[in-house]
């Protein structure tokens, strides 16, 4: 793959996108809505200014929340042509700073950072004569990190937890609380241990300290771009401050309505306040939604409409730029179980149309709610990943896979086989098979993680010409580094908070009551407004299908007391119980919901029904080559009678529109688009390249 200029980095933008790209000096405000191409516009902004001579690679650092999208970002600009920038978490930057630093600045080693803090925290509240029952201690451990993300002392803890609403855990006063942490910090002192918040706090300290180490930190760093801002706690603001130091050059990327990690020591007042601290820094809005279709996106949009006065300024009304897709479904269940053999139905039913199991996800608001989601996907074999579970790159065949091919890599030199034929040979060395096992359980679980990797290889092969087993292990090795799993194939079941940052085809969020969403303990006005931004993000993780349900009871037979949760109110159709063709299980009533259709340019709602069969005005310019799209629709017809298939099992109407307007010219790039996945690419490529390219006419392939 040959290097981008900086002409072919903006060309690849829209035009908002290609303002950020072009704000490469002073600070900027980028408020980036769900699915808008946030991760491509900073990840391009970058790219340009290294590739135009603005911005040198190794004084750039881009810093994010996750390792996963860390090792995304990181992943971007490798292709984008620029390997040599630094995109890290916060707590890998000020790790990698203190483990070079610490040694001449403080002397002797670093402390050893701890996995886990619970036992060091079960060990302090023992101390002091406490016996805590694991939810207890866990509770105490989240205490504990919120001291230190807020920068509260220990003997402020009583005033600052009233102040914020929270509550010590496990009916503790504050005071016992306060001694409690005095211990466990005690216990890492004497033991030279440090936590993951510590790594944090013992950067700010050094660098406010020492004058030489921060100036040497900012020669290295000129220029920087923080994602997820909404996110920052003042922990973590306190650092970034001490790495700008009194230069300007920096980007903030976020969105207010996306803040749910409040109870953590987030806060959006740094986004927010932004501009007030750099009166003249640049901002750019960017709300063209590529993820989701109209009907997700004007339920999103309807769902924020009754936010407080006060956050309307900084609200994104998104406007969506995929074509019409189907309608949200609401159902109503008798009681939880039923609920769950519902979505199990339903799930299986969209499988059946396509729908690769790892394009769906389940979403719900405690983890707790998913063991009855579990039993009805198993009950229907189908497999699933619990997200939150085990890591990938920690499980055991994975580990033994991983091993297997960095020898195979070393010892294979010169194979004449493709880099996927010589990674299902090794995998088969671990007793992994083409075929799929019955059935879930363990032995499911185990060939879906193996299968990973054989897509991985699969994915590789595609991106990469002449990839080869070292560079798979390579790419093993970074991402194992970075916690940067492969997709595995099977439902995702996660709760609402572990599901910000990802997306899926297909997206059901259950358990949509009152108690439950918001939960019970959201008792101001604050908590509950951060519930409603937590069904938001569940929303606008779905690209194309979206159901949303609840049940009237716990229990079969149990009262149905439970009430649909507020949130929904103006959003679930009102009255009426017509089924919609879809199986809900349990006797639960499904409805869909009208939504309004808004151009995908100019965000106007469609009435007209040409206009919304387009998906724009009539007067308003397509986003797509209309006449490639035609082409490729009368391809796809042919290829769907010629195999006796209904017309979207080949491409939905959705991906042929991506395609007419990205004019991907090779594999890779064709690869990329939503809704293309490895068999599609395989038995398909050949004929939609040549469409785009002009180089064939329909019917030459049917």
């Amino acid at each position: 793959m040959s290097t981008p200029s900086a002409d072919d980095v903006l060309a690849a933008l829209d035009p908002e996108q290609r303002e950020v790209a072009l704000a490469l000096r002073g600070p900027v405000r980028v408020l980036a809505g769900a699915g808008t191409g946030k991760t491509r516009a900073i990840t391009h902004r970058i790219a340009y200014g290294v590739h135009a001579g603005v911005l040198p690679a190794r004084q750039v650092l881009a810093v994010t929340f996750t390792a996963r999208a860390a090792g995304e970002m990181r992943t971007r600009l490798r292709m984008l042509g620029v390997p040599g920038v630094q995109a890290r978490t916060f707590h890998a930057a000020a790790l990698r700073q203190l483990q070079f630093f610490w040694p001449r600045a403080v002397g002797g080693e670093l402390p050893r950072l701890v996995d886990h803090k619970a036992s060091l925290v079960a060990e302090a509240a023992a101390r002091q004569r406490l016996r805590l029952d694991r939810t207890g201690v866990r509770d105490l451990a989240a205490e504990v990190e919120w001291l230190k993300v807020t920068m509260t002392p220990r003997d402020e803890y009583a005033a600052a937890a009233a102040r914020a609403g929270r509550v010590p855990p496990d009916g503790l006063d504050a005071a016992t609380v306060a001694r409690v942490v005095a211990a466990y910090e005690e216990l890492k002192r004497d033991r030279a241990l440090m936590d993951f918040e510590d790594v944090l706090v013992y950067a700010v300290g050094l660098l406010a300290d020492r004058p030489d180490v921060a100036r040497a930190v900012r020669e290295q760093y000129a220029h920087f771009v923080v994602d997820e801002y909404q996110d920052v706690s003042p922990l973590q603001q306190a650092l970034l401050d001490l790495w700008v130091g009194d230069r300007d050059d920096v980007c903030v990327v976020g969105d207010p309505s996306q803040t749910i990690y409040s109870f953590t020591g987030a806060t959006p007042e740094h986004l927010l306040g932004f501009t007030a601290r750099y009166p003249r820094a640049t901002e750019v809005r960017l709300v063209r939604d590529y993820r989701s279709t109209p009907q997700v996106v004007g339920l999103a949009n309807a769902l924020l409409q009754r936010v407080p006065a006060s956050a309307r300024q900084t609200r994104l009304r998104l406007v969506a730029q995929r074509p019409d897709g189907p309608s949200a479904r609401f159902t109503e269940h008798p009681d939880d179980p039923a609920e769950a053999t519902g979505v199990a139905h339903a799930v299986a039913a969209l499988l059946a149309t396509g729908v690769r199991a790892s394009e769906v996800a389940v979403l719900f608001r405690t983890n707790g709610q998913s063991e009855a989601v579990e039993q009805a996907l198993s009950d229907a074999g189908i497999p699933y990943v619990l997200r939150g579970g085990e890591r990938f790159f920690q499980r055991r065949e994975v580990r033994e896979a991983h091993l297997l091919l960095r020898g195979a890599a070393r010892a294979g030199e010169g194979s004449e086989g493709s880099l996927p034929e010589e990674a299902r040979a090794v995998l088969a060395g671990t007793g992994w098979d083409p075929s799929s096992p019955p059935g879930g359980g363990a032995a499911r679980e185990r060939w879906e993680s193996l299968q990973a990797l054989a897509a991985l290889a699969d994915d590789l092969a595609a991106a990469r010409e002449g990839a080869t087993l070292a560079d798979l292990v390579a790419e093993l090795d970074e991402r194992a580094a970075a916690q940067h799993a492969p997709t595995v194939e099977g439902v995702t079941l996660a709760s609402l908070h572990a599901a910000k940052g990802l997306e899926w085809d297909a997206v059901f969020l259950v358990g949509l009551s009152e108690g439950l969403l918001p939960i019970s303990y959201a008792d101001t006005p604050d908590a509950v407004e951060e519930e409603r931004r937590l069904l938001y993000v569940g929303v606008t993780r779905a690209r194309e299908h979206l159901a949303l349900s609840w049940s009237l009871a716990r229990t079969p037979g149990g009262r149905g007391s439970r009430k649909p949760s507020r949130f929904l109110d103006g959003l679930r159709p009102a009255g009426g119980s017509a089924r919609d063709g879809a199986p809900a299980g349990g006797g639960g009533r499904t409805r869909r919901a009208a939504g309004p259709v808004t151009c995908r340019t100019c965000g106007k709602t469609l009435s007209d029904a040409v206009a919304r069969k387009l998906g724009r005005c009539a007067d308003c310019p397509s986003t797509y080559d209309e006449e490639l799209y035609e082409r490729l629709r009368e391809w796809r017809r042919e290829q769907a009678q010629s195999q006796s298939v209904p017309a979207y099992v080949v491409f939905t109407d959705a991906t042929l529109t991506a395609i007419a307007e990205a004019r991907p010219g090779s594999s890779p790039e064709l690869a990329r688009i939503p809704g293309v996945g490895r068999t599609k690419l395989d038995k398909y490529a050949e004929d939609v390249l040549a469409l785009v390219a002009g180089e064939a006419t329909v019917g030459e392939h049917a």
